[in-house]
């Protein structure tokens, strides 16, 4: 009887170290259904049904464990993956990889505040540029709650996902999709030559470099709970947790919103080319409830992944720089580098949802240059130690994702240059 006890005390200590530990996971997790999933989504749905579904599941899948390794490699260096380059890497790869990076957030960011335009014009019909504006100095706003706590900012995220979770549920009630359908596509892989770029879309947009450099910095404000949890292995396996479920959630998001374009649209034979195309058209097939959740949810989820970006890209300078400057002015001009962009897209009348599809492929073409270093780094005994480098079936998973990731790129540049 004691044992039994002592067996379920254990077990509420680890669930109470994992409900502390958590948090992380989610601020990363929004990176996985910031509106340029709603672009490939959207566009895969529209174009090609339920087919396409294999590949959200896939790229969810690969990006649970690259984010796995981003954060064991934070826990077990206590450095991010950007101060690893510098730090392992000689100069000229490390210059270059700070390149292809600042590359990667600023198309992260273009797609992240031409979401939260949209959302505003639509919700509130405020112009998509100031709606830009609106989205910058929100985000702002919203970083400036790190200084009550890491945590209260975790809380502002993990409310706008909780948003974003109960819009794509009503959705999915109103929309009625095929569930036999579901379940065929989830598995069963079906790609066409004409749906490359999107599918390459869907990992990018999935699969964030931003996410994997940002993961592997934040996840070292845990280290402080060393002394509750007594080693980094353990530490590591709460991260892991902590990356699963949030991304499961965020899988979850990112196949509803496909499912819902292909249950709505393509079942009409609507070819959606646009946001705010997709949000009036639901009006009259699923009712204004249905494009108000929309847009809603867009809200939520262009100001929370601009505010994740923003953090990325402010990651992404300190780990490749090593510059001190004071942490608002690193913000405001990371957030000016950004925003520009997006507002001489938007300026020039660039269509929106072609500018969300663009960004996500621009960020599947940088994804191997953030995982391969990853995969090398976590990989390395001098590194991460000999307990927490990568064992024998972690390597050959991280060769298998890293070999997707790879064709896949090498199958879009094959298919545009043909």
């Amino acid at each position: 009887m004691d044992d039994k006890e002592d067996l379920i005390q254990s077990n509420r200590i680890k669930l109470a170290h994992l409900f502390k530990f958590m948090g992380v996971g989610v601020v990363v997790g929004i990176a996985y259904m910031d509106p340029g999933n709603w672009g490939t989504d959207i566009a895969a749905g529209s174009k090609f049904g339920y087919s396409l579904l294999f590949i959200v599941v896939m790229s969810n899948l690969i990006g649970m464990f690259t984010q796995y390794l981003s954060s064991k490699l934070g826990l077990a260096t206590g450095f991010s993956l950007a101060e690893n380059c510098k730090i392992h890497l000689p100069r000229w790869q490390s210059l270059s990889l700070w390149g292809t990076a600042e590359i990667a957030a600023i198309a992260t960011d273009l797609a992240e505040v031409i979401g939260g335009a949209i959302a505003f014009n639509l919700l509130f019909g405020i112009p998509l540029v100031y709606g830009a504006v609106l989205t910058a100095v929100d985000t702002l706003l919203i970083l400036a709650l790190e200084r009550k706590g890491v945590r209260k900012l975790e809380a502002v995220i993990i409310g706008m996902v909780a948003i974003i979770g109960v819009a794509f549920l009503l959705e999915i009630y109103l929309a009625a999709p095929d569930w036999n359908q579901i379940a065929y596509h989830a598995v069963i892989p079906e790609l066409k030559s004409d749906g490359i770029v999107i599918a390459v879309g869907i990992l990018g947009a999935t699969v964030m470099p931003h996410a994997v450099f940002l993961h592997s910095s934040i996840i070292k404000s845990r280290l402080p709970m060393m002394d509750l949890v007594k080693s980094k292995k353990s530490m590591i396996k709460l991260s892991m947790i902590d990356s699963v479920l949030a991304l499961t959630i965020a899988g979850l998001v990112n196949g509803a919103i496909l499912v819902l374009a292909a249950s709505t649209f393509y079942q009409h034979g609507i070819t959606i080319e646009s946001i705010d195309v997709a949000y009036k058209t639901l009006t009259p097939l699923l009712g204004n409830l249905s494009s108000i959740a929309f847009a809603v949810a867009l809200l939520a989820s262009g100001l929370a992944s601009s505010t994740v970006a923003t953090l990325s890209g402010q990651v992404i300078f300190e780990g490749f720089s090593n510059w001190k400057v004071k942490l608002w002015q690193r913000r405001i001009a990371v957030r000016l580098i950004t925003l520009v962009p997006a507002v001489i897209a938007i300026s020039i009348g660039i269509n929106s949802l072609d500018i969300l599809v663009i960004s996500q492929v621009v960020l599947s073409l940088q994804l191997p240059f953030t995982v391969i270093p990853l995969v090398y780094f976590t990989g390395k005994k001098d590194i991460m130690g000999v307990e927490n480098m990568n064992k024998r079936i972690t390597k050959i998973l991280a060769l298998i994702c890293t070999t997707v990731i790879v064709v896949m790129n090498i199958l879009l540049l094959l298919y545009q240059f043909r």
